[in-house]
């Protein structure tokens, strides 16, 4: 990852209006020097969320809440650290010099993005205001696509006609160069898209980052979709089709529905249930799961169609998720019916109750893996395949409980099959690691927990920082870039009593704030967060105690120190063992 140069953090930091920034979320209004508005951070009446006029920060006299523009973007958009700060730098038009990064070839992002935008109002006009865009137009009309629909979603249409595209591109000074990099021209020099409905794909922030364009003629040549090749903003395997749409729902409710194609997606955003996805030009692979599963989903709906590659997608889609213990349930579809199709025809209360109904992974998978037979042998075939998969999942109580629920299924003893066949109880444990692998290092393990929930819960309670900063000091930890980024934060509280993160970044070296934007994608059960920090400084206390008995055992038997000098050692290592570290919750040591 390419790191933020301080300069322009500087900038940033001196263009961002702290109001502006919350206002499209929040409903605040102004009372004197100050706005005022109700908490997105807790259930509350009487507005008690404020920012004072001019100020940087928020505070919530409710709940405690306290940030900054990032830490608000963080906190109620579930964006990462540099996700916000590029979400900042492009609302207000700030340049992110990048460090310690290869030299970009192509135009710059910006201009990318200002090219397709531009093309995403081309297509919606030819769509709306020309005679062949009319026909196109009638076709989603009849597919019950209204105008407010087709509004909403930005939809288009790509003229079959040559020589209208491209000169109007040009005549916006948008250069053959740009148009290549953002996946609107060949290397023909001939416009990319031609005589399909076009459907922008946007990023989690909302900006235009490629189409999707179907066919409605059976004429037009080529496949019913053509979607935009990769390009510098658009990777397919990390884009989920209408996130930009559903992005706080899904976080919030820590739910989604997943489907197969764009008209699902948006009908089913369209009718009220905007917590719907899709993915993009490709099949629905890891790094799709991995962006919801960074929004903290627990439950995960599959309403894919219902044929047998849509059943296979299935198993292989909820194979992601129930691997990382998160809950997959898929929506019976009636047969030769899709969402958008069965939305149009029942209604979407009607869906919600397909919903209601789903069926959980395990009973599908087994149902789908029987293949209906009942003999020993093909029981004995079916429970081995289902539990392989099973075991080789990452949640051990998921594990544990979803082979318990085969057993039921299959009529086969539990123990069987939590046992197998070598009665071995740890066969469920997953693999963590392999030959040639790169080690992971304990310590920065330990200490990005350490620092993941003073960060992320330091301002909501107090009294972390007090723990953290009564047990652990700076030279307590191993890890330079975790050094570096604990003294700043406790410099920080010390001397302002509440965290800057664009201060903190700008302060940093480049290694610390890589790891700054690393510690925000990994989640936290805030509920636990006492418990779970004291539990992670006490296992900081546990392990420089222990390296200190080794050192003074290393030194004792190395024979190069006199004898008075040894007794001393001997003392101090008897002192260290009958003293092992223990957590002091008071109020001093």
């Amino acid at each position: 990852m390419a790191i933020i140069a301080k300069e322009s953090l500087e900038a940033l930091k001196k263009r961002v209006d702290l109001v502006d920034v919350i206002e499209p979320y929040l409903d605040l209004k102004k009372a004197g020097a100050s706005y005022k508005g109700l908490c997105p951070f807790h259930d509350e009446k009487t507005p008690s969320f404020t920012i004072q006029k001019g100020d940087s920060h928020y505070h919530c006299f409710g709940c405690g809440a306290h940030g900054d523009a990032i830490q608000f973007l963080m906190e109620h958009q579930s964006m990462g650290f540099i996700e916000a700060v590029e979400t900042l730098a492009q609302k207000y038009q700030v340049h992110l010099e990048l460090l310690d990064q290869e030299e970009e070839k192509g135009p710059p992002k910006k201009l990318i993005y200002e090219a397709l935008e531009e093309a995403m109002r081309f297509y919606q006009a030819i769509l709306l205001h020309t005679p062949e865009g009319h026909e196109a137009l009638q076709y989603l009309y009849q597919r019950g696509m209204t105008l407010e629909f087709i509004q909403k979603f930005s939809l288009g249409f790509s003229p079959q006609k040559p020589g209208v595209f491209l000169p109007y591109m040009r005549a916006k000074n948008i250069s053959n160069e740009i148009l290549l990099s953002a996946g609107l021209m060949r290397d023909s020099g001939r416009e990319f898209f031609s005589e399909r409905i076009m459907f922008p794909i946007c990023n989690a922030q909302g900006r235009v980052i490629g189409f999707s364009a179907r066919k409605f003629r059976e004429e037009t040549f080529g496949g019913k979709y053509v979607n935009t090749a990769e390009t510098p903003v658009f990777k397919k395997s990390r884009t989920l089709y209408g996130l930009n749409y559903c992005r706080r729902r899904i976080a919030k409710e820590r739910q989604a529905i997943i489907v197969e194609g764009q008209a699902d997606c948006l009908r089913l955003i369209f009718e009220g249930l905007d917590f719907t996805v899709a993915g993009q030009g490709t099949a629905f692979g890891e790094g799709h799961a991995s962006e919801l599963i960074h929004l903290g989903v627990n439950r995960i709906y599959l309403a894919l169609d219902p044929d047998a590659a849509g059943r296979e997608a299935a198993l292989k889609i909820g194979n992601l998720f129930q691997k990382k213990g998160i809950g997959v349930y898929i929506v019976p579809l009636p047969q030769n019916s899709d969402p958008d199709d069965f939305v149009r025809r029942k209604g979407v209360g009607a869906f919600i109750e397909l919903m209601d109904r789903s069926t959980e992974y395990i009973p599908f998978l087994v149902n789908l893996r029987s293949h209906g037979g009942q003999s020993p042998a093909e029981k004995n075939e079916l429970v081995h395949t289902v539990a392989s998969q099973i075991r080789g999942w990452n949640d051990p109580v998921m594990i544990h409980e979803s082979l318990k629920q085969l057993a039921q299924l299959t009529h086969v003893p539990e123990q069987m099959v939590l046992t197998g066949s070598h009665s071995t109880p740890n066969l469920y444990v997953p693999q963590t690691g392999r030959v040639g692998e790169e080690k992971i290092d304990p310590n920065l393990v330990l200490e990005s927990d350490f620092l993941r929930w003073l960060l992320m819960m330091g301002d909501k309670i107090p009294q972390l920082i007090e723990l953290a900063k009564r047990h652990i000091s700076t030279n307590d930890l191993h890890n330079p870039n975790c050094r570096q980024i604990y003294h700043l934060y406790i410099q920080a509280q010390e001397e302002s009593h509440y965290c800057d993160w664009m201060s903190l970044a700008m302060n940093m070296e480049s290694g610390a704030q890589q790891l700054l934007a690393d510690l925000h994608q990994k989640r936290v059960n805030k509920e636990k967060a006492e418990e779970c920090f004291e539990t992670t400084i006490q296992k900081i206390l546990d392990r420089n105690w222990m390296e200190k008995r080794e050192q003074v055992r290393v030194k004792i038997q190395s024979g190069e120190c006199n004898e008075t000098e040894v007794l001393q050692l001997l003392k101090q290592f008897d002192d260290l063992k009958k003293n092992p570290p223990k957590v002091n919750m008071g109020e001093s040591s």
